[in-house]
């Protein structure tokens, strides 16, 4: 996996945060799909944790390698025993990815990854302006886009606020964001519903998956 699946090209969103528009194949794609609703099935579910304001966040998540609730990793699912093991498909993937986005000049190390994330979003989900900052390893983020377009808000590493960047993110898109970029401000504030194409297994809502070095043990 020397070249972006469809070889498209990088596209530079800020300095180390990079979009590659249809890196994954509809075959690939599918697959991704078929394996989320495996992982949803695992320790836990698919939940929507609660934020210590006492709000609930929109977006279902599954957790693998390591259980993120906000905001901090443990090992066991709270009232679910411990947490399903991290597949060693997605660290290929995560490598892949900055490869695929940096070239041969990745802003920093890409140590093992080790945990994911999947996130669903139905029609009114979204994530607010947030940093990646719970890992100890400064590697960099990589996600994968599945389903339903979104608007993917892109900021900076001082506020939630301006300046931005708005990038729509379409099924098998990639985006990754290390070096400077690594704990920028970003968030989903809407998805197209009924945007995906059904080919790629996922007919409606968006799955996101966020592959991450915690650098924990």
């Amino acid at each position: 996996m020397s070249e972006p699946l469809f070889g498209a090209r990088p596209v530079t969103i800020a300095p180390g945060a990079v979009h590659v528009p249809g890196w994954l194949d509809l075959d690939s794609q599918r697959d991704l799909v078929r394996r989320c609703r495996e992982w949803a099935r695992g320790p836990g579910g698919m939940r929507r944790h609660r934020t210590p304001r006492g709000g609930t966040m929109s977006v279902r998540m599954a957790a693998l390698g390591w259980y993120w609730r906000p905001y901090r990793y443990t090992r066991e699912v709270p009232e679910a025993g411990p947490v399903a093991p991290f597949p060693e498909h997605l660290g290929a993937l995560a490598h892949a990815g900055v490869r695929d986005a940096y070239g041969t000049n990745p802003p920093t190390d890409t140590a093992d990854y080790d945990v994911a994330l999947i996130n669903f979003y139905d029609a009114e989900a979204r994530m607010g302006m947030h940093q990646d900052r719970e890992e100890l390893a400064d590697v960099p983020v990589v996600s994968l886009s599945l389903g339903d377009t979104c608007v993917f808000r892109f900021g900076n590493t001082e506020t939630r606020g301006r300046p931005y960047t708005d990038v729509e993110l379409r099924s098998g898109d990639l985006f990754v964001f290390g070096g400077p970029a690594r704990r920028a401000y970003h968030g989903v504030p809407r998805t197209r519903p009924g945007s995906a194409d059904p080919a790629c297994g996922l007919t409606s809502g968006r799955l996101n998956i966020t592959i991450r070095a915690t650098g924990m043990s």
